[in-house]
């Protein structure tokens, strides 16, 4: 019979076990969520540490149904703190979207290689002008793929109100972005 020695200060393997399996689990979601939402890679990874740091912290009292809500609530609050904090130190520094994790396709022409990574920049630009939770409220649905159940646990908030600023989002971000062309084309 295995003993959990929680109250002794360790804890059991199979407590070290499930913890190391979720955190493999659901590490590129929190880490791809981190990036792109402050579009650097080294702060992202940061953030990923501090928030599996807290997910150990609290794991016993986080269902495993809920536990990737927690972690994506925990790293949109994370990346929001520390964009605040950019926010007031960088009046004249431009974020660079190279800095972006994203995955690549396996041999791509330089022209489609271009056009990509111009949408891209589009893409983002269009979506940083979007406020929140629109903007991580797409995010998660979109670029991380959550399900609204997901997203609804991780904001906090009905599912049919993420519904509604989802639709609302989408729209918003088609707004943004035929602004970001037409200034563009102009």
């Amino acid at each position: 019979m295995m003993h959990d020695h929680a109250s002794s200060g360790t804890y059991s393997e199979r407590t070290v076990d499930a913890f190391e399996q979720q955190v493999h689990q659901y590490r590129d979601r929190v880490y791809g969520f981190a990036c792109y939402f402050l579009k650097d890679k080294v702060a992202a990874q940061d953030i990923t540490q501090d928030v599996f740091i807290r997910f150990w912290e609290h794991h016993d009292d986080i269902d495993t149904d809920r536990a990737l809500g927690w972690l994506m609530r925990v790293t949109r609050n994370a990346c929001i703190d520390l964009h605040r904090k950019r926010k007031t130190r960088r009046n004249a520094v431009t974020v660079n979207s190279e800095n972006v994790g994203r995955a690549e396709s396996p041999a791509p022409s330089p022209q489609a290689d271009a056009e990509a990574v111009d949408f891209q920049q589009h893409l983002d630009a269009a979506l940083d002008r979007i406020d929140e939770p629109y903007r991580s409220v797409v995010a998660m649905r979109e670029i991380q793929r959550l399900k609204y159940k997901e997203i609804a646990e991780a904001l906090d908030m009905p599912i049919n109100t993420v519904k509604v600023y989802i639709h609302r989002g989408r729209k918003k971000l088609r707004h943004q972005l035929s602004e970001v062309l037409d200034h563009e084309t102009a």
